[in-house]
């Protein structure tokens, strides 16, 4: 009978907190200047503690079988973690200076991106070995598979390009003009369009992914900012397809899109250098990590307003929920 009035009070704070129901799970966030993972709380939204790691950890992702997945830039490998225990399960090698990776959706191949090496990579999970190399432009970055698993978009920052490659034969099959320096990438829930985040031209090139013809550009404006420092990233859409999140840089907002409409309806406030979001799964919470306050942002979706800032580790940088 104890843990009831703490059950009601967890919720209650919840609800207070994000007009949400009481949730259970964690919000983890690479640090890429303490080799570790800070773990909140979902619930209360508190600091429940840290996972050492390797070294300069950056790209975060949950594996198909819900392990965390974590690319070690100073290291060269992922770290494969149980997020149940919070135990290292392995490591496995990536080759030198790995930041961006994407899974197969079998979660049996991992490709990553290789900047000193103008290069993407696949590399079988099971044994660490690698299975291919594709050679792209310059400076690599952005990895992302298309749903079904046939091809695999690539960022090149220096090339202001997006390469398509075929998983299967391991050949670029197309080379989209973006726009400057292309970071990270997200695909529609209907499959049909690649959004790409452009670093240095303050918006999103929006591609078709059935002709790969670039469809549109978006430009984010934010009052009182220049240009220059509007310098999108992360990107996340939403289950439906309506809605993108796209963190904004420099200009240190997110800014929430219509997706059909390709128009921002909300520009919300956040720390220092918005980096990467990730969503809850009931998509009422948006958190927003940011590189240069070394914090996060916890924002109330619906409202779209921030709901409280979190310190975390120095320099964070990838962020996932695990529920």
């Amino acid at each position: 009978m104890r843990l009831i009035p703490t059950t009601i009070c967890c919720c209650a704070l919840t609800l207070w907190l994000a007009g949400s129901a009481c949730a259970q799970g964690t919000v983890y966030v690479s640090n890429e200047k303490d080799d570790a993972l800070t773990m909140i709380d979902l619930a209360t939204l508190a600091i429940k503690g840290t996972i050492p790691t390797c070294k300069r950890g950056r790209h975060l992702q949950l594996t198909p079988d819900r392990k965390l997945m974590l690319a070690c830039s100073d290291s060269g490998v992922a770290d494969l973690i149980d997020p149940a225990t919070g135990e290292s399960l392995r490591r496995i090698p990536l080759g030198d200076d790995p930041e961006a990776f994407d899974l197969s959706p079998d979660g049996q191949t991992i490709y990553v991106s290789s900047e000193d090496d103008a290069a993407v990579v696949f590399i079988d999970v099971a044994t660490g070995k690698k299975l291919k190399e594709v050679k792209v432009g310059q400076e690599p970055e952005g990895v992302k598979v298309s749903p079904d698993g046939k091809l695999l978009y690539v960022t090149s920052e220096v090339a202001s390009l997006v390469h398509v490659i075929d998983t299967a034969s391991g050949k670029v099959v197309k080379n989209i003009k973006v726009g400057k320096r292309p970071r990270r990438m997200a695909i529609s829930a209907d499959g049909k369009e690649l959004w790409v985040t452009c670093e240095l031209d303050s918006g999103v090139t929006i591609v078709s992914t059935a002709d790969h013809a670039v469809l549109a550009t978006l430009k984010f404006e934010v009052k009182g900012v220049r240009a220059q420092d509007i310098t999108p990233v992360g990107i996340q859409m939403s289950r439906d397809g309506k809605r993108a999140f796209v963190a904004l840089g420099r200009a240190n907002h997110v800014a929430f899109v219509d997706v059909a409409a390709r128009k921002v309806t909300d520009l919300v406030l956040v720390g220092k250098r918005a980096w990467n979001v990730a969503l809850d799964k009931n998509e009422n919470r948006l958190f927003v990590v940011n590189g240069l306050s070394d914090d996060l942002t916890v924002i109330d979706v619906p409202g779209a307003k921030p709901i409280k800032t979190v310190p975390v580790g120095r320099v964070p940088y990838g962020v996932v929920v695990v529920e």
